[in-house]
């Protein structure tokens, strides 16, 4: 989604919220609040895709963490980041560079706009091997599902009518 800001302007508010979940910033998805730092998370989302391989949609099914994004901080945090990265993308580049883009894709889907880097300064995190990056916080909250089944119920989570969304921190 995108949105043409005025020329002094750099957040705004709307009421109707569109797009898909799993790569909104979670301040334009719960509240409609929206700034130029909201492309930034979504870059971040695409971003940790691209190095894991795995799509953020659909991964709270995996026995690894309930989303894509909880996943990787995870692994960054026990220091075992070249697991979160694609198995066919391995030896065909360098370990630095694959760290340091999940360390910028982390930076860029923390929760508190404020944290995030402006897209110029990720450009620039990009290109620069010698640019200093910040320590990244835990990422956003994200939309869970959660499932609620009777014992006797079949595998099929809505075969008893009893399936519901919320929201849940990790």
């Amino acid at each position: 989604m995108a949105r043409i800001f005025g020329e002094d302007q750099n957040t705004a508010n709307t009421k109707r919220v569109v797009g898909t979940y799993g790569y909104m910033a979670p301040e334009y998805a719960m509240g409609g609040l929206f700034s130029v730092k909201s492309d930034v998370f979504s870059f971040g989302v695409i971003l940790l895709e691209i190095i894991s391989g795995k799509r953020n949609s659909g991964f709270y099914l995996t026995k690894h963490a309930p989303t894509l994004l909880a996943y990787a901080w995870r692994l960054w945090n026990e220091g075992k980041e070249l697991e979160f990265l694609d198995p066919l993308l391995a030896g065909s580049c360098p370990v630095t560079e694959v760290v340091r883009c999940i360390h910028i894709g982390l930076l860029c889907v923390q929760e508190d706009p404020a944290d995030r880097p402006n897209m110029s300064s990720v450009v620039v995190l990009l290109g620069s091997e010698s640019a200093t990056l910040p320590q990244p916080r835990q990422p956003a909250v994200s939309v869970g599902r959660i499932a609620h089944m009777k014992s006797s119920s079949t595998t099929d989570p809505s075969a008893n009518q009893d399936t519901i969304s919320s929201i849940s921190p990790r």
